[in-house]
């Protein structure tokens, strides 16, 4: 409801080699490698999962960009089926969820992926993610002024993710100018 980029529609799914050439363009413009990526964007990347694949293991191979796979992030809205086949890759990539509310009622309304993918099976599916990976999860978390910003959403964002170590990066909201929240910058 509130990403600039999720409002401007979707045409397709990138190819292995076009998001191979995102990073080799970044690559070019600042004049070196990066020491990071992170796969997100307009689209989904589980929506893409073959493409994303393919393109996170060349990212990585020491014959392609040699980028270490904990340097390599996919970010996800909370599609349960490509967090449980993303377990089962062997890889060893930072996950990341975008997450931004503690309760299904808030976050179907700012994500609506969540109609399809509730909290319980979210929370299940990272859960068993951890377990399979060792890996810990990265909770994206967009304060919205007035809207999940509250000393009550923080208690029940602990709560919801007390059952499995992880981190929660706390985003401010940039201003869309088609969403009706509030601007909350960093304070």
């Amino acid at each position: 409801a509130f990403c600039a980029s999720g409002q401007a529609g979707f045409i397709r799914n990138l190819e292995a080699g076009e998001i191979v050439g995102q990073v080799l363009l970044a690559a070019q413009d600042f004049g070196d490698k990066p020491s990071h990526v992170v796969v997100m964007g307009v689209g989904e990347p589980f929506d893409n999962y073959e493409n994303v694949l393919r393109a996170v293991r060349i990212i990585n191979d020491q014959d392609g960009l040699c980028i270490g796979a904990r340097r390599i992030t996919i970010s996800t809205s909370g599609l349960v089926p490509g967090i449980q086949r993303l377990s089962e890759e062997g890889l060893q990539v930072e996950l990341s969820i975008s997450l931004h509310a503690p309760s299904d009622g808030l976050r179907s309304r700012l994500m609506p992926v969540n109609r399809t993918y509730p909290l319980a099976d979210l929370m299940a599916a990272c859960k068993a993610y951890f377990e399979k990976t060792n890996r810990l999860i990265t909770f994206e978390y967009t304060l919205i002024k007035g809207m999940n910003d509250q000393v009550k959403h923080a208690t029940e964002l602990a709560a919801l993710l007390s059952s499995m170590p992880g981190r929660v990066n706390l985003i401010p909201l940039s201003p869309v100018a088609e969403f009706n929240g509030e601007h909350r910058g960093r304070s």
